[in-house]
């Protein structure tokens, strides 16, 4: 895996391409969410490994906080908050402008209509 950060475009993308979306934070920085994509991509793999498996499933612009949805062995294991604030945002933080923060939101959709945390 290359230690190169993925720079985000001060011009947003058209609306109608929902693939590639940007968006200016308050603060003027431009978060990309086909960059976040891409650096969590490059992460699966390593989460895989580990019989889990991770999702992106939300980028707040105006606050820079990413949600991911953790699933498999993922949802039981005690180190992946450690793995999700120690590994995940320190990593994402580091390669995409603009990310304040990673927070699972596994636990929101337990009983919800659009998922739940458990992989089947």
């Amino acid at each position: 895996m290359a230690n190169e950060t993925i720079k985000t475009s001060p011009v947003a993308a058209s609306a109608s391409d929902p693939a590639h979306v940007e968006a200016a934070a308050d603060d003027g920085v431009v978060i990309d969410r086909e960059a976040v994509q891409k650096v969590i991509d490059i992460m699966r793999p390593a989460v895989q490994a580990d019989e889990g498996d991770i999702f992106l499933r939300d980028v707040d612009v105006a606050t820079g906080v990413v949600s991911v949805e953790l699933t498999g062995a993922c949802v039981t294991c005690p180190a992946s908050t450690a793995t999700l604030k120690d590994g995940i945002e320190r990593i994402l933080k580091k390669r995409v402008d603009g990310v304040t923060a990673v927070q699972h939101v596994g636990e929101s959709l337990v009983g919800a209509e659009d998922g739940t945390p458990v992989s089947l």
